[in-house]
């Protein structure tokens, strides 16, 4: 680490001891958006990034604390550990069982950290609205950062090493990274957020509307058609809004429809996302082809994943000879521990909507600002569920997912503590082997 990284997260970790509950996701958004992956110690077999540093610190300051979920341990969370712990037992059926253990061990501790930091730091729907609106603020310098790459050409985050100084350029077009892995992702954060500064609307106008000019600068910069079509399907989502009444009728028409086009095409269905490309130029074809791929090899990875995929498509990948380019952070979910993960992963997107709908029901006679902020986290969780489709999230945008699925859960919590209404699923210790109670 050199000594700015140092400063950085330093800074950060007090600021997340010491900061108000309502704050304390603020370093946490602060680490993602501005620092890179290149940044971290090695302790053994075991990488700590930035981002895994902060979250260690929030566990501490969660202990010391004594904060812990309001509520129960609701549906959702549930999901996310059992999803952690078949991660974890998978790695037995692999090679190489201690490898595959440690890289789990690190994905399950930045998954399920993030998330119940989120759910911790976020209690009512107001803390929701608070971390929405912090994360337009956050969003802003990094847009302008961004938009600045994509005039030069020169990444200014490669001080901090993980991302090449110079940016990526395709059929002309200068690709901004940021501080991300790739291009695809720093445009796929804007993307998915986009959702959420519109949610802001009711509440915060000024804040939604500089939100609103960050998340379009990002996925402008990052001259990607992935994050354009992501921003696409959370904006369509959005306008769902005057037939929320009437979802159950769109998502058996989206289903029989896909079944139509599926036994009217040639090809399977899904290879319409290769003819899908906005910017004139796009890998779609590649994301459709591996699906395809992957379903013909599913015998290698049904029960707990693969440790090869390069013989699945024509090309590899530059950091793995045993690997091509999975594109599809379902697909992955699949290599990495088969079928019961990739299920596991899709239900837990299955039960963020479903909270969705439950909690829409039960605010009917809330302020306008709560309702369509809770409509805006489906938005966002529906352009995430798009972008999973061609994207695998392989750096610290994976944040943005879950904090959108944290924050899910919380609303569903906040509104039944309000009316009085417990979750049926029985307490667990928290943090401090104590039973949660709201």
């Amino acid at each position: 680490m050199n000594d700015f990284a140092i400063g950085f997260v330093l800074i950060n970790a007090v600021a997340l001891l010491l900061l108000p509950r309502r704050w304390a996701p603020l370093p946490l958004l602060i680490g993602a958006c501005y620092m890179t992956l290149g940044q971290g110690v090695e302790l053994g077999p075991f990488s700590f990034t930035i981002i895994r540093m902060l979250v260690g610190v929030g566990v501490v300051r969660v202990i010391i604390r004594g904060e812990r979920l309001k509520g129960r341990m609701n549906g959702l969370d549930w999901l996310m550990v059992v999803w952690a712990m078949w991660a974890l037992i998978s790695s037995v059926f692999h090679n190489e069982p201690s490898e595959a253990l440690i890289f789990r061990l690190g994905l399950a501790y930045n998954t399920c950290g993030i998330y119940f930091l989120v759910r911790i730091f976020c209690q009512t729907l107001d803390d929701i609205l608070y971390v929405l609106r912090n994360t337009a603020i956050l969003l802003v310098p990094l847009a302008l950062i961004m938009f600045s790459e994509k005039i030069t050409g020169r990444n200014p985050f490669f001080i901090f090493g993980g991302v090449p100084e110079y940016s990526s350029i395709r059929d002309g077009i200068i690709r901004a990274t940021g501080p991300f892995s790739h291009s695809i992702l720093a445009g796929t954060v804007g993307a998915v957020c986009l959702p959420l500064m519109i949610g802001l609307w009711q509440q915060y106008r000024k804040i939604a509307i500089t939100g609103i000019f960050a998340c379009v600068i990002m996925v402008y910069a990052s001259a990607s058609s992935g994050p354009i079509l992501s921003a696409i399907a959370g904006i369509w989502a959005l306008l769902m809004w005057p037939l929320r009444h009437w979802m159950r009728f769109v998502k058996w028409l989206a289903i029989f429809g896909y079944i139509g086009l599926d036994l009217v095409m040639k090809a399977p269905a899904y290879y319409l996302i290769g003819r899908i490309k906005p910017l004139g130029v796009s890998a779609g074809y590649h994301r459709a082809a591996l699906i395809e791929s992957a379903i013909k090899h599913i015998d290698e990875w049904w029960l707990a994943g693969t440790d090869s995929t390069r013989h699945w498509m024509p090309t590899g990948v530059s950091w793995s000879p045993d690997h091509t380019d999975i594109t599809n952070h379902f697909i992955k979910m699949g290599t990495l521990g088969g079928l019961p993960l990739m299920l596991l992963f899709i239900f837990i997107l299955i039960k963020g909507f479903s909270f969705l709908g439950q909690t829409l029901k039960e605010t009917v006679n809330q302020p306008l600002k709560y309702r369509f902020m809770i409509w805006s986290l489906g938005s966002a969780l529906f352009a995430q569920t798009a972008t999973c489709i061609a994207v695998s999230y392989f750096d610290q945008s994976f944040i943005f997912l879950y904090l959108t699925l944290a924050a899910i859960s919380s609303a569903r919590s906040a509104v039944l503590q309000s009316r009085g209404i417990h979750e049926p699923d029985r307490q667990v210790p928290s943090f401090r082997k104590s039973e949660i109670t709201g």
